[in-house]
Protein backbone atom coordinates (compact mmCIF):
# COMPACT_ATOMS: atom_id res chain seq x y z
CA UNK A 1 0.00 0.00 0.00
CA UNK A 2 1.32 3.83 -0.75
CA UNK A 3 1.20 6.52 1.21
CA UNK A 4 -1.65 7.84 -0.39
CA UNK A 5 -3.66 4.97 0.46
CA UNK A 6 -2.70 4.36 3.82
CA UNK A 7 -3.26 8.41 4.33
CA UNK A 8 -6.98 7.63 2.68
CA UNK A 9 -7.39 4.91 4.76
CA UNK A 10 -7.23 7.36 7.97
CA UNK A 11 -9.65 9.75 6.32
CA UNK A 12 -11.93 6.67 5.82
CA UNK A 13 -11.45 5.52 9.53
CA UNK A 14 -12.79 9.49 10.06
CA UNK A 15 -15.79 9.12 7.85
CA UNK A 16 -17.08 6.15 9.30
CA UNK A 17 -17.11 7.88 12.81
CA UNK A 18 -18.92 10.97 11.00
CA UNK A 19 -21.62 8.08 9.55
CA UNK A 20 -21.76 6.17 13.05
CA UNK A 21 -22.94 9.73 14.34
CA UNK A 22 -25.65 10.38 11.67
CA UNK A 23 -22.94 12.94 9.86
CA UNK A 24 -22.58 12.61 6.00
CA UNK A 25 -19.54 10.27 5.89
CA UNK A 26 -16.73 12.34 4.77
CA UNK A 27 -13.16 12.15 6.32
CA UNK A 28 -9.76 14.41 6.28
CA UNK A 29 -6.28 14.28 7.29
CA UNK A 30 -3.84 16.91 6.94
CA UNK A 31 0.07 15.53 6.30
CA UNK A 32 3.20 17.10 6.63
CA UNK A 33 6.49 15.25 5.87
CA UNK A 34 4.74 12.11 6.05
CA UNK A 35 2.77 12.27 10.07
CA UNK A 36 -0.86 13.24 10.23
CA UNK A 37 -0.88 17.11 11.96
CA UNK A 38 -4.55 17.71 11.42
CA UNK A 39 -7.82 15.11 11.41
CA UNK A 40 -11.18 16.58 10.80
CA UNK A 41 -14.60 14.93 9.69
CA UNK A 42 -18.19 16.19 8.94
CA UNK A 43 -20.07 17.34 12.10
CA UNK A 44 -22.64 19.69 10.46
CA UNK A 45 -25.90 18.02 12.02
CA UNK A 46 -24.25 17.55 15.21
CA UNK A 47 -23.17 20.87 15.45
CA UNK A 48 -25.56 23.21 13.39
CA UNK A 49 -23.09 24.90 11.40
CA UNK A 50 -22.90 24.66 7.65
CA UNK A 51 -18.67 25.26 8.46
CA UNK A 52 -18.42 21.65 10.22
CA UNK A 53 -17.02 20.35 6.96
CA UNK A 54 -14.22 17.74 7.52
CA UNK A 55 -12.01 19.75 5.80
CA UNK A 56 -12.75 22.98 7.55
CA UNK A 57 -11.71 20.81 10.97
CA UNK A 58 -8.54 19.30 9.82
CA UNK A 59 -7.34 22.34 8.70
CA UNK A 60 -8.23 24.17 12.27
CA UNK A 61 -6.47 20.85 13.60
CA UNK A 62 -3.48 21.11 11.70
CA UNK A 63 -3.18 25.09 12.36
CA UNK A 64 -3.39 24.88 15.97
CA UNK A 65 -0.59 21.73 16.21
CA UNK A 66 1.59 23.67 13.81
CA UNK A 67 1.23 27.16 15.63
CA UNK A 68 0.43 28.85 12.29
CA UNK A 69 -2.00 29.62 9.59
CA UNK A 70 0.58 28.76 6.32
CA UNK A 71 0.26 24.75 5.59
CA UNK A 72 3.05 25.39 3.83
CA UNK A 73 4.90 22.04 2.94
CA UNK A 74 0.87 20.05 3.78
CA UNK A 75 -0.70 17.50 1.99
CA UNK A 76 -4.84 16.83 2.49
CA UNK A 77 -6.39 13.66 2.12
CA UNK A 78 -9.85 13.92 1.57
CA UNK A 79 -12.74 11.05 1.10
CA UNK A 80 -15.01 13.23 -0.94
CA UNK A 81 -13.74 16.24 -3.71
CA UNK A 82 -13.60 19.20 -1.52
CA UNK A 83 -16.75 21.88 -1.92
CA UNK A 84 -16.29 25.53 -2.78
CA UNK A 85 -15.85 26.53 0.70
CA UNK A 86 -13.24 23.77 1.25
CA UNK A 87 -11.59 24.39 -1.72
CA UNK A 88 -11.05 28.13 -0.32
CA UNK A 89 -10.00 27.07 2.76
CA UNK A 90 -7.42 25.03 1.29
CA UNK A 91 -6.10 27.73 -1.18
CA UNK A 92 -5.60 30.65 2.15
CA UNK A 93 -4.27 28.20 3.98
CA UNK A 94 -1.31 27.39 1.33
CA UNK A 95 -1.90 23.73 1.35
CA UNK A 96 0.13 22.15 -1.32
CA UNK A 97 -1.99 19.10 -2.82
CA UNK A 98 -4.79 17.87 -2.48
CA UNK A 99 -6.05 13.99 -2.76
CA UNK A 100 -9.61 12.97 -2.56
CA UNK A 101 -11.25 10.19 -3.27
CA UNK A 102 -14.63 10.31 -4.82
CA UNK A 103 -15.58 12.76 -7.01
CA UNK A 104 -18.72 15.11 -6.34
CA UNK A 105 -20.78 15.82 -9.54
CA UNK A 106 -23.14 18.67 -7.24
CA UNK A 107 -20.83 20.46 -5.23
CA UNK A 108 -17.29 19.14 -6.41
CA UNK A 109 -14.45 22.07 -6.98
CA UNK A 110 -11.25 20.23 -7.92
CA UNK A 111 -12.39 19.63 -11.11
CA UNK A 112 -16.10 17.93 -11.14
CA UNK A 113 -18.53 21.22 -11.27
CA UNK A 114 -15.42 23.48 -11.26
CA UNK A 115 -11.72 23.70 -10.84
CA UNK A 116 -11.19 26.63 -7.95
CA UNK A 117 -7.21 25.48 -8.53
CA UNK A 118 -7.04 26.67 -11.46
CA UNK A 119 -7.69 30.20 -11.19
CA UNK A 120 -5.72 32.35 -10.78
CA UNK A 121 -5.25 33.00 -7.07
CA UNK A 122 -2.26 33.50 -5.10
CA UNK A 123 -1.97 30.43 -4.71
CA UNK A 124 -2.97 26.63 -6.32
CA UNK A 125 -2.77 23.31 -4.94
CA UNK A 126 -2.43 20.05 -6.86
CA UNK A 127 -4.79 17.93 -6.51
CA UNK A 128 -5.27 14.40 -7.22
CA UNK A 129 -8.87 12.35 -7.66
CA UNK A 130 -9.88 8.51 -7.33
CA UNK A 131 -7.43 7.65 -4.58
CA UNK A 132 -9.40 4.68 -3.31
CA UNK A 133 -12.40 5.90 -4.91
CA UNK A 134 -15.00 3.07 -4.76
CA UNK A 135 -14.52 2.35 -1.47
CA UNK A 136 -14.90 6.39 -0.66
CA UNK A 137 -17.75 6.34 -3.53
CA UNK A 138 -19.52 3.48 -1.47
CA UNK A 139 -19.56 4.50 2.30
CA UNK A 140 -21.36 7.46 0.91
CA UNK A 141 -23.56 5.52 -1.32
CA UNK A 142 -24.09 2.84 1.71
CA UNK A 143 -25.25 5.91 4.19
CA UNK A 144 -27.43 7.55 2.13
CA UNK A 145 -29.42 3.97 1.13
CA UNK A 146 -30.04 3.94 4.70
CA UNK A 147 -31.02 7.43 5.23
CA UNK A 148 -33.67 7.00 2.63
CA UNK A 149 -34.58 3.81 4.13
CA UNK A 150 -35.33 5.37 7.60
CA UNK A 151 -37.18 8.28 6.16
CA UNK A 152 -40.00 6.12 3.99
Amino acid sequence: MDDRENFMRQALILAREAAHEGEVPVGAVVVRQGEIVGRGRNRREGAKNALAHAEIEAIDDACRRLGGWRLFDCELYVTLEPCPMCAGAIINSRIDRVVYGATDSKAGSCGSLTNLFALPYNHRPVSEGGVLAEECASILTDFFKTLRKHEI
